[in-house]
């Protein structure tokens, strides 16, 4: 599914062009044709332009990257900051101060400054200072929020930069090429393409059109964060899912088998069984006895093991209590001749 329609493109007049006499030639291969002196922009490489945008935006959403809006003209001052505030991203629609991407530890210090005096706006702190004093510190908050409120939270230098107006904006482009940023922007036909990595051709002058667009470019940031969330909670839930099945659901073993799954009691019966069962022959093997799987037992004939293993179970069968009563105490004879006889053998010996 396309990010728009070629009919949304036309009712945002996102076709119209600058005057035939104010254009750049490196356009040639984006413009459609000439209306009454105005250049008409193909919506075909529009709309390539993009899905491309988009598919590369989404990504660096996808990555928890960040892109900064870039659009100090007055018709994409509001909708720079409606969109960018909308997917949680910084933005510049005031004014592009030199050094904002090149130099950005020097911004990063004047934003730790207005930090400050917010804090101390906030908690009281310019009232007990000399009138003069705090109109001063008012006047300098006032003027850094001005410049730098869209990026107060950006904390380094953006993954990617979206600009409405690359010829207004030149020095925000040539910073970003400078670094190696990535370069979204909207080109009409009096601009450079060769300055922009991903080319959106389009009227940069209509409200409407930049509007439009700048909200193609938030939507495929949110698709991206959304994305990056779904992978988050599949990583977060899906271990837990796998080694906590649900009870007595069977295992793919046991259904690929068609084996029975064991009650807890069974399965603790069972582990009882096998403990029991290892503790014979650990046993032998502390007394110096050879184990039922020792040599002379393998080598035996067919006949002679079957013996052996009869006679084992017999004396591996625990006694009763009443033979565990007999070696104990001595049997006493039934007969009282058979007892006066053997006391007097006793005696005689």
């Amino acid at each position: 599914m396309p990010v728009a329609t070629r009919r949304e493109l036309l009712e945002a007049g996102v076709h119209f062009g600058h005057q035939t006499r104010r254009w750049n030639p490196k356009m040639g291969r984006f413009i459609f044709g000439e209306r009454s002196g105005i250049y008409i922009i193909d919506l075909e490489k529009t709309l390539t332009g993009l899905d491309e945008a988009y598919e590369f935006l989404m990504d660096v959403g996808r990555r928890n990257g960040v892109v900064l809006f870039v659009g100090t003209k007055k018709q994409a001052q509001e909708t720079v900051a409606e969109q960018a505030s909308r997917v949680g991203m910084p933005y510049i629609n005031n004014r592009w101060l030199g050094g904002m991407l090149t130099n950005f530890q020097t911004i990063y210090g004047r934003l730790k400054r207005l930090r400050e005096l917010r804090d101390m706006e906030r908690s009281g702190a310019l009232e007990f200072l000399a009138k003069k004093e705090a109109l001063k510190l008012r006047h300098e908050k006032e003027k850094l929020e001005r410049n730098l409120s869209g990026i107060q939270d950006m904390e380094r230098v953006p993954n990617a930069i979206f600009v409405i107006d690359t010829k207004k904006e030149h020095i925000a482009v040539k910073e970003a090429r400078k670094l190696g940023i990535p370069v979204v922007a909207i080109v009409d036909s009096n601009c450079d393409p060769d300055e922009v990595d991903y080319i959106i051709p389009g009227n940069d002058d209509a409200i409407r059109a930049c509007s439009l667009i700048a909200k193609i470019v938030a939507d495929a940031l949110q698709e991206g964060q959304y994305l990056a969330y779904q992978g988050m909670q599949a990583r977060v839930a899906g271990p837990e899912f796998e080694r906590e099945p649900a009870p007595g659901s069977p295992t793919p073993v046991d259904e690929a088998s068609g084996r029975p799954q064991l009650s807890e009691e069974e399965a603790a019966w069972m582990g009882d069984v096998l403990d029991e069962t290892t503790a014979v022959p650990e046993a032998a093997a502390a007394d110096g006895e050879e184990g039922v799987t020792g040599p002379d037992v393998e080598a035996a004939p067919v006949g002679e093991r079957v013996a052996a293993g009869e006679e084992g179970a017999d004396a591996a069968q625990p006694p009763s209590s009443g033979d565990e009563a007999a070696r104990e105490s001595p049997a006493a004879p039934s007969d009282p001749e058979d007892a006066s006889a053997e006391t007097g053998t006793e005696a005689s010996a």
